[in-house]
């Protein structure tokens, strides 16, 4: 078997939060395609070396500052890549095709419809998907103080959020479900549901799987437009049920002890990293996280970090967080 052909890719933010993609010549593999700019390392380069050189050629511009975003391995019939993306956010130069190549900004739900060849696609969910994703502690008290925090959460940045309340049977947990949904209305805020899919389907919102469900689950529902279908993993073997299975990103862990659960260690930020460069699929990194952990998170391959106690306001409900999100 030959060595996979590794690549460097650059997800470029403009100062509007579009993303620039360049169309591939119709004559190379993939032609006609979008993609994220970028190109093989030569012999002796890293990848941060060589996204610096091929964005220089391709697009006249020199890179600032840049984190890692994904690493996607990729097979397809006549050969295997292995993609090293990162996120580009200031850079020099404005960026111009200086190889006949079609370039264009497109914001989230552009870039969503474009055609990419298939091993683009973890990067296209990756390059929309924030660095923080809130899961929710066991609602305790009244309703409008959940949602008075949730607000705060929200003024702090958060915009993903997985609605997780284990305490609560079936009826109330739906009915929380629409409380939350009518709070927030029209507001560009992505709310996952930890319930039987039917329910998320029914108020038009996104899907958080446990490991249970996603094991259960034969097609991917129909969500709605723009919904996210996202999976709690614990193993190489669901990570890649969940991509099989159709999951946009997943949240892995505990990657180190939890308040609740101090006695048991984690999996750290070696293994975490282990387990996700093998597998084509945003995740994040859970267990023990706050935001002082986002650097690492990410070097060690995460889209970014899931926390209960990490990210929910301070003062504000029950923030006793399980060893799983189950």
């Amino acid at each position: 078997m030959t060595n996979p052909v590794a690549v460097a890719a650059a997800v470029i933010h403009g100062r509007d939060g579009r993303f620039l993609v360049s169309r591939r010549p119709q004559h190379l593999h993939q032609g006609g395609l979008w993609e994220f700019p970028g190109g093989k390392l030569e012999a002796g380069e890293t990848a941060g070396q060589a996204l610096q050189r091929e964005l220089t050629e391709e697009l006249g511009i020199r890179v600032q500052e840049a984190e890692p975003l994904i690493r996607v391995p990729w097979s397809y019939p006549d050969k295997t890549v292995v993609l090293h993306v990162w996120r580009v956010t200031r850079f020099d130069g404005e960026p111009e095709p200086r190889e006949g190549q079609g370039v264009q900004w497109v914001d989230g739900a552009q870039l969503a419809a474009l055609p990419f060849p298939d091993a683009n696609q973890p990067i296209v969910t990756a390059a929309r998907l924030p660095d923080r994703y809130l899961v929710t502690p066991e609602p305790a008290g009244a309703v409008d103080d959940f949602l008075a925090a949730l607000d705060r959460a929200v003024a702090d940045g958060i915009n993903l959020i997985h609605l997780r309340a284990r305490s609560l049977d079936d009826a109330a947990y739906a009915r929380l479900a629409r409380h939350v949904v009518a709070h927030f209305g029209q507001r560009p805020v992505k709310l996952l549901l930890n319930a039987e899919p039917s329910l998320a389907l029914s108020l038009g919102v996104g899907l958080h799987l446990s490991a249970r469900r996603l094991r259960a689950l034969g097609a991917r529902p129909a969500l709605a437009p723009g919904q996210w279908l996202a999976a709690s993993c614990h193993s190489t073997a669901e990570l890649w049920q969940a991509v099989h299975k159709g999951v946009d990103f997943a949240v892995l862990g505990p990657v180190l002890p939890t308040r609740s659960h101090p006695q048991a260690a984690g999996i750290g930020f070696d293994r975490l990293y282990a387990l996700l460069r093998e597998v084509p699929l945003p995740a994040y990194a859970l267990g023990g996280l706050d935001p002082g952990h986002l650097d690492t998170a990410k070097a060690h391959g995460a889209q970014g970090i899931a926390a209960i106690r990490g990210l929910w306001p301070r003062g504000q409900g029950n923030t006793d967080q399980t060893r799983r999100v189950n």
